[in-house]
Formats: structure tokens, C-alpha cells, sequence
């Protein structure tokens, strides 16, 4: 499978997904801590792809997403962003109704 493929069957598969620096129990960046932060919070379940450990993914997801940091939260197969807007959807509260609606889709 190629890896534009496979990238659209995580983002196909899982109905929240980050694809961040580390893992959450150890993020490996600032931007990848604060928006685990921030979707652990909402107390839902995620999946989750190291690109540390992927660097085939690191280098194609920017171009698929057609966005060029990390992380990116994928809820219901569209891109939300990376940390600046997971972050200010958090405080804004709307980062809780659409991971919850994501759960129950």
C-alpha cells in the first residue's frame, strides 16, 4: 500500500486522530504536549501515529493535508489543525461538542 493510501485509511478508520511528535504519554515537542493536552482533556478515546517513527508519513502528510506542521488532528476525516487552533478551540469550548460529536457518529 502506498503511503498516501495508507494515511487515508488511518484518517478513514479513526474517528479522532492525531498525528503528532512522541507519543502521549511522552510527547516529544511543545506543540505535540499541549494538543494532547487539550484533546485528553475532552476524555475521549484517540488513535494516535508517531511521525517520529514514520518518517515516510512525515514527509507526505503535509502535502496531503496540505498543511505543513505537526501535529494535526483529524476529527471525522477533516483536518482541525495543529496546536494554535486545537488549543484556542479548547479554551474557547469548542473543541468538547466536536470530539463528542465525532464518538458518537
Amino acid at each position: 500500500m502506498d503511503i498516501v493510501e495508507s494515511i487515508k485509511k488511518q484518517i478513514s478508520e479513526n474517528s479522532i486522530l492525531l498525528y503528532m511528535k512522541g507519543t502521549p504519554q511522552f510527547p516529544q515537542c511543545g506543540f505535540s504536549s499541549r494538543t494532547v493536552e487539550a484533546v485528553m482533556a475532552c476524555g475521549h478515546k484517540f488513535a494516535y501515529v508517531n511521525i517520529l517513527e514514520h518518517p515516510d508519513i512525515r514527509s507526505e502528510l503535509p502535502k496531503f493535508a496540505n498543511w505543513p506542521t505537526f501535529p494535526q488532528l483529524w476529527v471525522n476525516g477533516e483536518l482541525v489543525g495543529g496546536c494554535d487552533i486545537v488549543t484556542e478551540m479548547a479554551q474557547s469550548g469548542e473543541l468538547q461538542p466536536l470530539l463528542d460529536a465525532a464518538v458518537k457518529a
